[in-house]
């Protein structure tokens, strides 16, 4: 029902037969598989667009023919081997690696992901790269973070790096602009500026994936105001045309390149 009615909405906005157009009928629907969401209160879009993704992937999963008993033995996991023009455009997989730092033993463990929720460094501005930096640096695990090694038979500090095994299609960056400072949250208003082309995430990729890890942006969503009260807008690069356009509630207007750089960017899309 949900991927019913995005497919309806998707097709009025590709039509070009109205100004605008409201996504009334499928925020009804995905409300009441999300009921948090129908509440006419502020939500996070990261969160949001997790939950229509998760939504859409349910409804598009094709499930490949198996053997009847390894299918029973799947029933039974309740899981499947599922895969969805959605995971297929937006799942990469990550790789961590973990290094005993007693015996240097490396254990990769990997992880799919659909967003990358990047750290801010400190200061008022710093660029993309500075975000993936941080992100993809090695870390330290000691104390009541350590891991437990196999070959030392004890728990052990530990390093632990990511890198890109599988880089999706379209990949998607959330900037973490609400922070816990001093028992509170708050929005860190770093100026993070971004790329338009050329984005090459080799550098934290695995060797294979060197040649296939350049993107290119083409859509921005903004947050303005504070973290109780706020207001999303988004950039989006018609494909055909490569002109940018603002949406604003009802408000779509043509807008130059120069202007698709901003300090309220919160989910980058390349």
């Amino acid at each position: 029902e949900s991927a019913t009615a995005f497919g309806c909405l998707m097709s009025d906005m590709w039509l070009g037969e109205y100004d605008c157009v409201s996504p009334e009928a499928f925020h009804s629907v995905f409300g009441k598989r999300y009921p948090a969401f129908s509440r006419r209160t502020p939500h996070d879009a990261q969160e949001f667009l997790l939950c229509v993704l998760e939504e859409l992937h349910q409804a598009f999963k094709e499930v490949r023919a198996q053997p009847q008993h390894r299918a029973s033995a799947e029933a039974r996991r309740g899981s499947g081997s599922g895969t969805s023009i959605i995971k297929q455009l937006f799942e990469g997989q990550l790789s961590h690696g973990i290094t005993c730092l007693k015996c240097k033993t490396i254990t990769n463990r990997s992880e799919s992901f659909t967003i990358l929720s990047l750290p801010l460094p400190s200061g008022r501005v710093c660029s993309l790269e500075d975000c993936l930096e941080c992100f993809f640096q090695s870390d330290t695990l000691t104390w009541n973070n350590q891991i437990h090694c196999c070959w030392c038979g004890t728990n052990q500090d530990a390093t632990v790096k990511a890198t890109i095994t599988r880089a999706p299609p379209i990949i998607i960056f959330h900037l973490k602009r609400f922070a816990w400072q001093d028992k509170h949250r708050r929005k860190l208003s770093t100026t993070v500026c971004y790329p338009f082309h050329n984005l090459d995430l080799s550098p934290y990729s695995s060797t294979f994936l060197y040649n296939n890890a350049v993107y290119s942006l083409c859509a921005v969503v903004n947050h303005t105001g504070d973290i109780d009260y706020g207001h999303y807008t988004a950039f989006c690069k018609h494909s055909a045309t490569k002109h940018w356009y603002s949406f604003d509630d009802v408000q779509v207007t043509r807008i130059p390149d120069a202007a698709v750089q901003t300090d309220t960017a919160y989910l980058l899309f390349y």
